[in-house]
């Protein structure tokens, strides 16, 4: 169901699943203790998580998703840098991570 402005109205508990699909990303990537294929799983969970709430998130008033955008994409630069040189990519990914986590928790419907 579109809203005022035209633009898609995503359910709430679909928003909380996005959500929660990054941040477990974001801690799976935190951790690095299951291994490298759980490490890009969970890279994919917080891209997938990102663009899946980029409908709701792009609307004026909504910063969270500015952040979790921000965390994505320095999880991403991290990955690709730690290909080269590992200390300074996990580095980058590590803060990618908590930014991830940070938007997802501000973001985050409790009720509507």
């Amino acid at each position: 169901m579109p809203t005022r402005e035209g633009r898609p109205q995503l359910s709430t508990r679909f928003v909380q699943g996005a959500l929660l699909l990054a941040g477990a990303g974001a801690v799976v990537v935190l951790l690095g203790v299951l291994g490298t294929a759980a490490d890009a799983i969970g890279l994919g969970a917080i891209v997938l998580g990102t663009v899946l709430t980029a409908p709701i998130g792009r609307r004026e008033g909504n910063g969270w998703w500015s952040l979790l955008a921000a965390g994505a994409l320095l999880s991403v630069l991290g990955a690709l840098v730690a290909l080269a040189t590992e200390s300074v990519g996990g580095l980058i990914a590590l803060l990618g991570g908590i930014v991830v986590i940070t938007g997802a928790a501000f973001g985050f419907p409790a009720r509507r």
